[in-house]
């Protein structure tokens, strides 16, 4: 069974250009021109896979994004215009699982969907045994894809979650930030490397929320971060 891919861009002739190659690719497809049909399609359509651009009529990209993660974890990729990079970070911290900035080249596009894709797919086959545990009473449930510090969840990104699971399979270990989102996109990653820190700075001040206790975070100057 084919993938299902859904297209969210008011530019017909950016849509046709997706579209026209996704399906050549054997991808089911589906497109929005606005975040209200986007949000409509995504619950008629459960797509694997978002393809959304951050500027759309009537509901835009960042918004779409924030309403999908309250009930949905379907990887999103962002689209975005070059020069937009405090709109590309705030999308990685909203939920999004990556960008391409346009005019994109179609072959790494189809790259990019094929690694998240293959993430997601890798995220569902973990074992169920897969329990991770940390400072402050913070335990991760892998195959859930849930962390409770005690007796209280903290709900986390697809990005904050993939990165503090990184850190904790490596403790006392330091990770680079371009290995840590090279390991949590699932591929090499070209480009400013603050949306890891912003990620980092969003996902202990959650940690704190719960318990100090629990932000077993720790920044090393110049080189990354680690589970102290």
């Amino acid at each position: 069974m084919s993938h299902r891919i859904l297209v969210v861009d008011d530019e017909p002739s950016v849509t046709d250009l997706i579209a026209y190659n996704l399906r050549k690719a054997l991808y089911d497809v589906q497109i929005a021109a606005n975040g209200r049909d986007a949000l409509r399609l995504a619950r008629e359509y459960q797509p694997d896979l978002i393809l959304l651009d951050l500027m759309i009529p009537e509901v835009d990209g960042l918004d779409v994004c924030r309403e999908l993660r309250k009930s949905s974890a379907v990887p999103v990729i962002m689209i975005t215009a070059r020069g937009e990079e405090i709109d590309r970070v705030l999308g990685l911290e909203i939920g999004a699982d990556d960008y391409v900035t346009k005019p994109f080249s179609v072959r790494e596009l189809m790259a990019r969907i094929k690694a998240v894709l293959r993430r997601a797919q890798k995220d569902g086959e973990v074992e169920s045994s897969a329990l991770l545990r940390g400072p402050g009473n913070l335990l991760m449930d892998v195959e859930r894809r849930s962390v409770v510090v005690g007796d209280s969840s903290i709900e986390l990104t697809r990005l904050e979650f993939d990165l503090l699971h990184r850190l904790l399979i490596n403790p006392g270990r330091v990770l680079t930030r371009e290995r840590l989102l090279e390991q949590a996109w699932g591929y090499e990653y070209v480009g400013d490397t603050r949306a890891v820190d912003s990620a980092i700075k969003r996902l202990r001040a959650k940690l704190r929320a719960v318990s100090p206790a629990a932000d077993c975070i720790e920044s090393v100057r110049g080189l990354g971060y680690r589970i102290n």
